[in-house]
């Protein structure tokens, strides 16, 4: 079983926030294999489950906001039984300009306090993530800038962006992670 944890934060007010960027790709794939995703209080998120050529995926959105993310991937992995191999975390990245993507290995949390969650939560550094840019940041504090709406031109063109991380999430789980950053990033 495959685990594939977007990040965000829960609520209507952060729906079309930068933050965000996870949580619309995740609620793309839904979207697109007609899947319903419904809240687990136990495990911490909203969850939904797939097969795609004989494999079984999870997709969650962590309903513990931003910063606590980790403690519904790890809930999650424990449930499942579900090896920090399988896993694939997708969360926003203000250094990378709008419209690009990036897959990496393992790595810092890079100031990313979802991601430094996770690692924390889930015990180390090499956890498979998928970085979407929302940059790049005007002058102003990140923490008030990721937490800005996308304007309409920007989720325009991060609608082109999700569809094409859609294409590398089936890369890297087919081909693997030197594949999927040879092709996307």
């Amino acid at each position: 079983m495959k685990l594939i944890a977007g990040l965000g934060n829960i609520g209507p007010k952060y729906t079309f926030t930068r933050h965000n960027a996870g949580f619309m790709l995740v609620d793309s794939i839904a979207l697109n294999a007609g899947l319903d995703m419904r809240e687990n209080s136990r495990l911490k998120c909203f969850i939904t489950k797939f097969n795609n050529n004989g494999e079984d995926y999870l997709l969650i959105k962590p309903t513990t906001f931003m910063n606590l993310s980790g403690e519904a991937v790890r809930a999650v992995a424990d449930y499942y039984k579900i090896g920090v191999n399988d896993i694939l975390v997708v969360f926003d990245d203000l250094s990378l300009e709008l419209g690009k993507i990036r897959f990496r290995a393992n790595g810092s949390d890079g100031g990313h306090n979802g991601i430094k969650s996770v690692i924390q939560h889930l015990g180390t550094k090499d956890v498979a993530r998928l970085k979407i840019g929302i940059g790049p940041q005007p002058s102003i504090p990140s923490e008030v800038f990721v937490l800005q709406n996308f304007s309409k031109e920007e989720l325009e063109k991060l609608k082109e962006t999700l569809s094409i991380a859609k294409e590398g999430i089936a890369c890297y789980f087919t081909n693997g992670m030197q594949a999927a950053q040879n092709k996307y990033n």
